[in-house]
């Protein structure tokens, strides 16, 4: 079993980064209220550089590298936001970064990280990216995985620990799952400091790693399927696969349409372009209700907003 997160991992990853990222806006959302009817609060981490939470353990992993290490480069496997992320804060370090996608990645998320300076190599399927991935570490890259460290996924705690700071009257905060990190962070901070709260974590069908480790009692392979990218991990990890056992309520999928159609309730109702990695929990959100009653006050984590329209109106007529 791995060794769980506290409270002061996350915030000491908050000193870490302290003026390195934007402490993103969190606010109550009338439309979202309406459309649930339910008080709904967002933490709009879509709104931060690069799109989406992830520069957060970007930057508290390369800054916590020796200078042998720097000097090595990076190197990092991306669905998309993890290798946007990995490029711009590498680049604003001074570090070469290498970013490994599967071909199926996002093009935009693609030009956005070579735009960043990274060197992107994509290969036929993620299964092949990971391999890639190895094959660069063995060869001295220094890895910056996008979830299974203890590092990232304190930095990426930092959302809930503002979140926390700011909407302290929440009962239920829903967050997106791809390998957990972002959820093992979440949790760790809402857990600590709003006693009671419940975490949900949310996946889109074929993209539901977790749900399948869950239900198997560890970490399995799986071969996603699901058009959104940015979910779209082959395998959980142990670290984030015993977060999850620990502090998670209930880890929930929605279909692709579902989460589609979700940012287009976002937009609609928040006016935000928000990915389907996010407009998942909008479906979500009607489980979680049907769950725990009418009573709730909901705090959902709009994680990234790196999707191109034409896709996501695509995804939702599906």
């Amino acid at each position: 079993m791995a060794e769980l997160l506290t409270v002061g991992d996350v915030l000491a990853a908050a000193e870490a980064i302290d003026g390195r990222v934007l402490r993103t806006p969190t606010l109550p959302s009338p439309g979202l209220s309406a459309l649930l009817g339910v008080p709904t609060t967002v933490k709009l981490e879509l709104l931060q550089r690069s799109g989406s939470f992830k520069a957060r353990g970007a930057f508290a992993k390369i800054l916590s590298l020796s200078d042998e290490a720097r000097a090595a480069g990076v190197v990092g496997v991306s669905g998309g936001n993890h290798g946007i992320a990995l490029a711009d804060v590498a680049g604003e370090l001074g570090v070469a970064a290498t970013v490994v996608m599967p071909s199926s990645a996002p093009a935009r998320s693609v030009e956005l990280a070579r735009a960043a300076g990274a060197d992107v190599r994509l290969t036929d399927g993620l299964a092949a990216a990971f391999g890639l991935l190895r094959e660069l570490v063995e060869a001295g890259a220094t890895l910056v995985h996008p979830y299974d460290d203890p590092v990232v996924a304190a930095a990426q705690g930092t959302v809930g620990l503002e979140f926390a700071q700011d909407a302290p009257d929440v009962t239920d905060v829903l967050v997106s799952i791809g390998g957990g990190g972002l959820a093992a962070g979440v949790a760790t901070a809402f857990r600590a400091l709003v006693p009671g709260v419940r975490v949900w974590g949310v996946e889109t069908e074929g993209a539901d790693a977790m749900r399948r480790a869950l239900d198997a009692g560890g970490p399995v392979e799986i071969t996603p399927t699901s058009v959104v990218s940015t979910l779209s991990a082959p395998h959980v990890s142990q670290l984030t696969y015993d977060h999850a056992v620990a502090l998670l309520e209930d880890v929930l999928t929605v279909s692709d349409a579902e989460a589609a159609r979700g940012s287009i309730a976002l937009a609609e109702r928040q006016k935000v372009w928000a990915e389907p990695a996010a407009g998942c929990l909008v479906p979500a959100a009607r489980t979680v209700l049907d769950r725990v009653g009418g009573g709730a006050r909901l705090g959902i984590v709009v994680c990234g907003g790196n999707a191109a329209v034409a896709d996501v109106v695509k995804w939702a007529n599906a």
